[in-house]
């Protein structure tokens, strides 16, 4: 194996993480969005489902450019965080990118906002709906 195939190999994502009381926003400083950094992107911030606070703003104002297979890994990681009472809403995307989310027909099921302001509101009033939906069962049983 040359050194350049495993250079190759390893991606290196370049992110910051802010930590908020009820989410974390995770900005991602990458102008492209390959299929390896989708797999990054989805190991690091599914280990999040398993802390306390578990709810991911990610912020794509960097993106210039997302290949097919990364657009449909963030549509994946939206259910996935749904499927375990999280949220993850994307905001600041550039008009290229919502373009290419749209002819994907991907706008539709992404929880996506124009701000990081916007995205921390949909975080909150998204756990306030469990909080109540919790009652609701307890309630109910």
């Amino acid at each position: 194996m040359s050194l350049s195939t495993i250079v190759n190999q390893t991606v290196i994502m370049k992110v910051k993480i802010d930590t908020k009381e009820k989410f974390y926003v995770i900005t991602l400083m990458e102008t492209v969005f390959s299929d390896n950094i989708a797999a990054d992107l989805s190991q690091l911030v599914t280990k999040f489902l398993q802390q306390k606070i578990k709810s991911v703003v990610l912020k794509l104002s960097a993106l210039q450019l997302i290949e097919d297979k990364g657009a449909e890994a963030l549509a994946q990681l939206q259910q996935l965080f749904y499927e375990n009472n999280a949220s993850f809403v994307i905001c600041e995307l550039n008009p290229a990118i919502e373009e290419k989310l749209e002819e994907m027909e991907l706008m539709e099921v992404m929880n996506i906002t124009p701000t990081e302001s916007e995205a921390g509101d949909i975080v909150q009033m998204e756990e306030i709906e469990r909080e109540l939906l919790d009652e609701e069962i307890e309630g109910v049983e």
